[in-house]
């Protein structure tokens, strides 16, 4: 009897303030799997050669639930929580670097503009093996998080492995409570519109408004489009990304959430177009994560934008966040979006229409980036077309690197750093002013007839 009380009261912790189900036909092997974990339970904790206490047992038994489901979901401890909510006093000022889950290893998503960790060269797909000198290996997602943030003005000390290194890199980043600008614009030639996205938060939607707007009195009424830089952009709020990407679409779909149970639910865009149908060309790469890929999907299929630039992250999930009174939190991945058209996001990403690569070759290469996919215990794509029985392996041998001028390549480009991006040495940013202008023209010819 105490064994089931025990296992009851563990799954409890996962249904806060609602009663267990009724069990239905067909639910018995449930209940003996846990008995299962009462039994293990109990044995633990009295033949285990070192004590552990009843708390950390469930905390752990939760956690390897979670943490098996796909790198983003897990269990919240009560700091953990505090500290995601940012109400851990002095606790909140972030080094802009933005991680993610790789089963047991933390990788960069990607650096926020203007942060600390931009400002060291931090890269997409640099891999985090130590915080202060403490190992990752045994953290989870949450708490290498809560480590990177801390008082304003304070050091972190990492050491970090990159594809293409022999050894590690030490870098250490200062905290900053400052907040990194989401929205920069400038004018480009006199005539383009350069709208760099860094991130998504509840100003994004505005901001890019009010950019167009001013990049359009600063061109004197001759800007002819626009290019929406959403590189590096690891994503943010969801309803900021769908408001961003509604601020272009005058109709049509933005997204299709679909979640385990309820049936898919289409975000549709209202009317108005801020660019009032001008041109756009959209940066993409590997680093263009989450809301930054729901953005450039829907761009794309409405055909509002060129996607140019490399593969994007390739993640759509919507993480949860589910309170346990008393006892902090799980992060649940419950829904996941795809693009208008049904095209699956995760663990795909989107190619683009123009695939082009800098000309200054970088040793962190796109095959070197780190990918949804590619994390261990990743959301498969539902749509991937499993390989034949008897197919021959794939070439191991790389593709030769295309100049950006002849035919689109196939396959892994190199990348531009993040302090490039929307400099004069942002290639990448050249080519898609001289696509953008080649739309232009296109554009008024077909005006004018």
């Amino acid at each position: 009897m105490r064994k089931w009380a025990l296992t009851v009261a563990a799954v409890a912790l996962l249904a806060p303030g609602a009663a267990l189900p009724q069990a239905k036909s067909g639910d018995t092997g449930i209940y003996e799997q846990l008995n299962l974990f009462g039994e293990a339970f109990e044995r633990i904790r009295h033949d285990a050669v070192e004590p552990v206490g009843d708390n950390k047992l469930v905390e752990t038994a939760i956690t390897g639930m979670l943490t098996s489901l796909d790198p983003h979901s897990e269990y919240l401890t009560e700091d953990a929580y505090k500290a995601m909510q940012n109400k851990a006093p002095n606790q909140g000022a972030s080094t802009g670097l933005v991680a993610t889950s790789d089963g047991g290893q933390f990788k960069v998503v990607s650096p926020l503009d203007g942060s600390s960790a931009a400002s060291a060269g931090i890269k997409p797909g640099d891999s985090i093996f130590s915080i202060d000198k403490q190992p990752t290996f045994d953290m989870t997602l949450s708490e290498v998080e809560q480590k990177l943030r801390g008082p304003a003005g304070s050091e972190v000390a990492l050491v970090l492995r990159r594809s293409g290194t022999s050894g590690p890199i030490d870098v250490k980043l200062k905290r900053s409570d400052d907040k990194t600008q989401s929205v920069a614009s400038h004018l480009e030639g006199g005539d383009v519109g350069y709208l760099r996205i860094a991130d998504f938060d509840d100003t994004t939607a505005n901001a890019i408004s009010n950019a167009v707007k001013d990049l359009r009195q600063q061109s004197g009424g001759k800007m002819i489009g626009l290019v929406v830089d959403l590189r590096n952009n690891p994503g943010g709020n969801f309803d900021a990304a769908v408001a961003s990407a509604d601020d272009f679409i005058d109709k049509g779909d933005i997204a299709v959430v679909k979640s385990r149970k309820a049936d898919a639910k289409k975000i549709a865009a209202t009317p108005g177009d801020i660019a009032n149908g001008q041109p756009i060309v959209a940066l993409v790469n590997g680093g263009t994560a989450r809301e930054a890929e729901l953005m450039a999907g829907a761009m794309q299929d409405n055909r509002r934008a060129v996607l140019l630039g490399g593969k994007t992250f390739g993640e759509s999930g919507i993480e949860t966040i589910i309170p346990v009174p008393g006892n902090g939190a799980i992060r649940l991945t419950t829904a996941r979006y795809q693009t208008p058209s049904g095209r699956t996001i995760q663990g795909k990403g989107l190619e683009p229409d123009l695939t082009v690569s800098p000309l200054k070759l970088e040793k962190v290469t796109q095959a070197d980036r780190l990918r949804e996919a590619d994390l261990r215990g990743a959301l498969k794509n539902p749509d991937a077309v499993p390989p034949a029985p008897n197919a021959a392996p794939k070439d191991p041998t790389p593709p030769k690197q295309a100049d950006v001028t002849a035919t689109p390549p196939k396959g892994d480009q190199p990348t531009v750093a993040t302090e490039d991006i929307g400099t004069p040495s942002d290639e990448q940013l050249s080519e898609a002013i001289d696509v953008l202008r080649g739309l232009g023209l296109a554009s008024g010819r077909t005006a004018s007839r």
